[in-house]
């Protein structure tokens, strides 16, 4: 049994290195870049990946692509500011010479803030399943927070060992996040019906903020679990906003010409 590797990524200069040495142990190894600008091609390419570009279009469709591109029996997604660790590798070649199971969960570590996290959701946490069979699962067209669709009639495994992540390098990425992936949400909140709005967008908010601090034990993490707790509450209450400024179409008032007065 061969796996592929595929990692999505744009202008990743400063983590592709990481996660592509992280997985030089597979038999192939895809970069699905989307037009980088910073070198993350050129160094993708110096580690022996295969890099190929595809225009983005939503999280789901980019994963689709990549997975095209993958040759193996198996394939393990991994995004950029991801690691495999070598308890990983070796579950995992281990496993796929006799599972009978198609698709595995695999749970992250987050690294943040010059400290592992070990509450505010972040640990353990999970996305889609990230080891699986050829042809037995893809992504809907959703574009963030994706969801994967199984192709498999049997139930999904989970890894037992942890891969790394790391978010966020500093502040300004977590502002940077926060507005992208705002900007991405506002369609799916389209696809709902529902209206944005200030009052709306706080309430919200304020329950991505609480459920992360409170309830997920980010509070337990001290400072850094505020940070993360905070971050939640701007991504969800900009996508409100973005959401209103949509529906609305302001557009700022007509400035007729204004002449010298003859007075």
């Amino acid at each position: 049994m061969k796996i592929s590797v595929y990692i999505i990524a744009f202008n990743e200069a400063d983590k592709i290195r990481d996660c592509i040495n992280s997985a030089l142990w597979a038999d192939e190894i895809i970069v699905a870049d989307s037009n980088s600008t910073d070198g993350t091609t050129e160094i993708a390419e110096s580690l022996g990946a295969k890099v190929v570009h595809i225009p983005f279009d939503g999280y789901g469709n980019l994963r689709n692509k990549a997975i095209s591109y993958c040759t193996k029996d198996w394939i393990l997604s991994l995004d950029s500011d991801e690691r495999c660790t070598e308890a990983v590798r070796d579950e995992i070649l281990s496993l796929i010479k006799v599972t009978s199971i198609d698709i595995f969960k695999i749970p992250r570590k987050n690294y943040f803030m010059g400290k592992w996290i070990k509450h505010s959701g972040w640990y353990p946490n999970y996305r889609q399943p990230q080891l699986f069979r050829a042809g037995k699962m893809s992504y809907d067209s959703k574009p963030v927070h994706e969801g994967y669709i199984s192709h498999s009639d049997k139930k999904i495994g989970t890894i037992k060992n942890n891969i790394w992540q790391f978010p966020f390098k500093n502040t300004e990425e977590v502002i940077y996040k926060a507005n992208r992936y705002s900007t991405l949400g506002v369609s799916k909140l389209q696809d709902t019906g529902i209206n944005g709005g200030v009052l709306k967008g706080f309430i919200h908010g304020m329950w991505a903020f609480t459920k992360h601090y409170i309830f997920k034990l980010g509070f337990l993490d001290g400072g850094v679990g505020f940070v993360i707790a905070f971050g939640n509450f701007e991504g969800t209450f900009y996508r409100y906003i973005k959401l209103m400024e949509e529906q609305k179409n302001w557009t700022t008032p007509a400035v007729n010409p204004i002449y010298k007065s003859n007075k």
